[in-house]
């Protein structure tokens, strides 16, 4: 039988358009993923701080099929055990286990294509690409929808807070809250992650995984919520103050405010023509001016009917992120911020990232849109939205970066 002739592979570099040559990223074959093809050296050299998220993403996924084996004995009171008892955890915060059984999504209600095998396959697919949608008029509407159930969900769980409730409690909130709204909670089973929610408790940047631990007066919670509705995704979070003692503590006033002020700073970026690469100049500038850091590790994201797609957003200074706004274009900014140094360490699970030094951190998130003159909020807060912000302090100590 005759071979077809073989078929041309656009080049995945951001905004090219030309065929790709036979140049494969080496890091991609060595992992596994087929398909990597770009034009020319200097096209993958240009590419290269987005691509390589993509190896961070495979290795995310090929690890969460091998969880850790190390559990200690349940409290022969509580049931409650710590999993991961040797860990040699940064800051004061324990996980609490046993969790909680998965929690059911009506068949009734989309899936997303990850909800039955964990694995996103649309997002892993555009991740290689680097190509970003621009959004019709149809897909605005549906984004807009999402986002704003999605912000009702999200300040229903925030009302919930106050010392005395577990984290879980929280994800049993959000959870219901999606359904009543015809909508998949987008986190649960992405890349197996197991809750509903994200819920992260002083010294986690992100990813926390709602369990056993009720929350202290004292504590900061980021509440990190993301609907799926109609074929599309809204993501939103805050950080929110948890009882009298956190209000009154002026490191931990000053770090949760300097969160909310660099995404405020950013936003106001937002616009035709503005570099992607921009909005961690500002965002490093102001967090800086509080004596605060900013988390390297994670970043913004495209968003639409995939969860995670390009654009990546850093949040960090001289960063050297890609591409430019265009109208259509709906993607998060989402810093983190902390007390101290701004790198990180994961749990056992895969999934909890803390500090590296145990200090609080901070973290304040919208989807966004990018209209023909500047940018449209869409889960932006309301009139009744919970929280809201604090008088920043005025003498701060003295950051360690």
């Amino acid at each position: 039988m005759a071979e077809e002739p073989p078929t041309k592979r656009t080049c995945l570099g951001v905004d090219c358009e030309n065929d790709a040559s036979a140049l494969q990223c080496p890091k991609c074959l060595s992992l596994g993923i087929k398909d990597s093809y770009f034009c020319s050296q200097d096209c993958f050299k240009k590419n290269w701080a987005t691509h390589k998220n993509a190896h961070k993403q495979e290795n995310s996924i090929l690890s969460r099929f091998f969880p850790p084996n190390v559990v200690s004995k349940p409290d022969p009171e509580t049931g409650y055990f710590n999993p991961f008892p040797t860990f040699n955890f940064t800051g004061s915060l324990r996980p609490v286990y046993p969790l909680s059984a998965k929690r059911e999504v009506p068949k009734s209600i989309p899936h997303p294509d990850y909800a039955e095998d964990g694995l996103p396959k649309l997002g892993r697919a555009l991740v290689r690409t680097n190509k970003i949608q621009q959004l019709d008029a149809k897909a605005q509407e549906g984004m807009r929808k999402v986002c704003r159930l999605a912000r009702e969900v999200l300040d229903i769980a925030a009302a919930a807070i106050r010392p005395g409730i577990t984290t879980d409690e929280i994800d049993d909130i959000v959870h219901k809250a999606c359904v009543e709204r015809n909508s998949y909670p987008s986190p649960l089973n992405y890349n197996h992650f197991p809750k509903s929610v994200c819920t992260s408790v002083n010294e986690v940047i992100c990813h926390g995984i709602p369990d056993k631990r009720i929350l202290l007066d004292g504590d900061i919670v980021n509440l990190d919520v993301t609907l799926y509705h109609e074929g599309y995704h809204g993501d939103l979070n805050e950080t929110y103050y948890v009882g009298d003692r956190a209000k009154a503590d002026p490191d931990t006033v000053r770090v949760v405010e300097a969160a909310r002020e660099c995404l405020e700073q950013a936003i106001k970026l937002v616009k035709p023509g503005t570099l992607f690469r921009e909005f961690g100049n500002v965002i490093e500038a102001h967090a800086k001016s509080k004596n605060c850091s900013v988390i390297r590790t994670y970043v913004g994201h495209g968003i639409n009917s995939i969860f995670h797609c390009p654009p990546n957003i850093p949040h960090y200074a001289k960063n050297k992120a890609v591409g430019e706004c265009k109208p259509g274009m709906t993607f998060t900014i989402e810093p983190m911020i902390a007390l101290g140094k701004y790198r990180d360490v994961t749990w056992p699970d895969n999934w909890t990232s803390t500090t590296i030094d145990g200090k609080k951190t901070a973290q304040f998130e919208h989807t966004l849109l990018v209209t023909e003159t500047g940018v449209e909020i869409l889960t932006a807060r309301t009139a009744t939205s919970p929280g809201g912000a604090l008088p920043m302090p005025t003498e701060t100590a003295n950051g360690t970066n």
